[in-house]
């Protein structure tokens, strides 16, 4: 995880700070959202929970750093790979798709994200930084299909983007890691760059609306 401006007195320590942000990736990772509370955060970094709390007085403020630096991560991933000019936005769309699902597809990924939601499920505030994580994903989404589908408006290209996105992440319970159909990912990824690549290009304003029965 990168170093920088982080809450509680991260200026006296930054290698303490990072030890207790490994060790709650950890324990969220392996053990589960139950798990992850300061007390087991501090066992795990092998500190006592005094020195956790001073510098993290709620798991929530640990919740926000780690997604504010995944996202960090994958912005800086887009922007080598994905943001070339020698890149169409067809290739550049389905160049998504493939780091997304292959992410998706990684032990880290899987568990980190089925722990989130849990957590969000029970806790408004990881619901809302969970919630700002994948609009800023959506965003990205966004303007490549804007890309592909100029005559598209703003809010349809926002629906599309919602809709690329959650067909991607709803794959996690079915084919991430140690998923039943994990072994599928290969395929499923050729069929969704397929599907969502031409429907980011050919879908008009007529077909994003639900018509009556």
């Amino acid at each position: 995880m990168a170093s920088g401006p982080r809450p509680g007195t991260y200026a006296r320590g930054t290698e303490t700070v990072d030890a207790i942000l490994k060790a709650a990736h950890d324990v969220l990772i392996e053990e589960g959202a139950s798990a992850f509370t300061i007390r087991r955060i501090a066992t795990a970094s092998g500190m006592k929970v005094g020195n956790v709390s001073y510098h993290f007085p709620r798991k929530e403020m640990l919740i926000k750093i780690m997604l504010d630096e995944l996202l960090d991560s994958y912005d800086k991933l887009l922007e080598s790979e994905v943001r070339r000019p020698d890149i169409s936005p067809e290739d550049r769309l389905r160049l998504i798709i493939r780091l997304c699902l292959d992410d998706i597809a990684s032990e880290r990924t899987t568990r980190l994200f089925t722990e989130l939601w849990a957590l969000a499920n029970h806790n408004a505030f990881v619901a809302d930084r969970v919630r700002v994580f994948y609009q800023r994903v959506h965003d990205f989404i966004g303007e490549v299909v804007s890309q592909l589908n100029p005559a598209l408006p703003a809010e349809d290209v926002r629906t599309v983007a919602l809709y690329i996105s959650a067909s991607m992440e709803g794959s996690t319970p079915f084919l991430g890691f140690g998923k039943p159909w994990a072994e599928k990912m290969q395929q499923f990824t050729a069929l969704a760059e397929q599907a969502l690549v031409g429907l980011a290009k050919s879908i008009t304003p007529q077909q994003t609306i639900r018509q009556p029965e």
